[in-house]
């Protein structure tokens, strides 16, 4: 009740902020998610061209978003817990796992992606670790950065885009489902929504968890880029490994 009580006080100290903060980021969401739906996208579509779609799918999403961001950035922080100091080398680890998932999810092996034809033939890179690299990056990176904050407006900021990524994950599978039948249900029998879960099914080896040399070492770039201007992004603060090499 004490937690519930000082949350509420502090939306009450931030309100007008607060709301801002929150209806940006909730349109954020709504918008992604209803603009993606398949009749509302078939309908634009009609009108604008794919790629006319696409433009204005991006301005919008990037509207909203950089406003929520705008939004958090003018709200005091709340913190509601502290991380342990072991959490920071842990986080930093599984970013470096994220990055490698964001790099591998931009190869021609996600057949995920707009433009990539889904084939007979077996999945490959990180899509055998999870058929859905590119959104388990970003709901890792939510999860790391609210565990690591731990206050109230940068768990609410990380929650909205984390949880879109996985809704966005799960509508993907749905869409393709719908769009390509069995050569789509063939697809999922040998990958898995979860991170490992096909290893755990059994239809992936565990040697699958090695995506390939050009995911690793993107990856590890994008890694050491991100984690080396972290506390040039939003004040944020020094992270492993440079932290420890300072």
């Amino acid at each position: 009740m004490l937690v519930l009580a000082g949350i509420l006080a502090f939306l009450m100290r931030n309100a007008e902020v607060a709301m801002l903060f929150i209806g940006l980021l909730l349109a954020f969401v709504l918008t992604h998610i209803g603009l993606a739906a398949r009749p509302v996208r078939s309908a634009l579509v009609a009108r604008l061209g794919e790629k006319g779609f696409q433009a204005v799918y991006s301005l919008i999403s990037i509207l909203l978003l950089g406003g929520a961001i705008f939004a958090y950035r003018g709200m005091e922080p709340y913190p509601l817990w502290v991380a342990p100091a072991w959490a920071w080398p842990l986080c930093s680890a599984l970013m470096l796992i994220a990055c490698i998932l964001f790099a591998g999810s931009l190869t021609p092996a996600n057949k995920g992606l707009a433009g990539v034809p889904v084939t007979e033939r077996p999945a490959s890179g990180t899509m055998r670790i999870t058929r859905h690299p590119m959104m388990w990056a970003f709901a890792i990176w939510a999860f790391v950065h609210g565990w690591l904050s731990g206050s109230l407006p940068t768990l609410l900021l990380v929650l909205g885009i984390g949880g879109l990524a996985l809704l966005g994950a799960a509508h993907q599978d749905h869409k393709k489902r719908q769009l390509l039948g069995a050569t789509w249900a063939r697809y999922e029998k040998e990958t898995s929504f979860w991170p490992l879960g096909a290893q755990m099914k059994g239809v992936q080896p565990w040697s699958a968890l090695w995506p390939g040399v050009v995911p690793v070492l993107a990856g590890g770039a994008l890694w050491a880029l991100l984690t080396f201007v972290h506390p040039a992004i939003m004040k944020a603060p020094m992270v492993p490994p440079w932290g420890v090499l300072a």
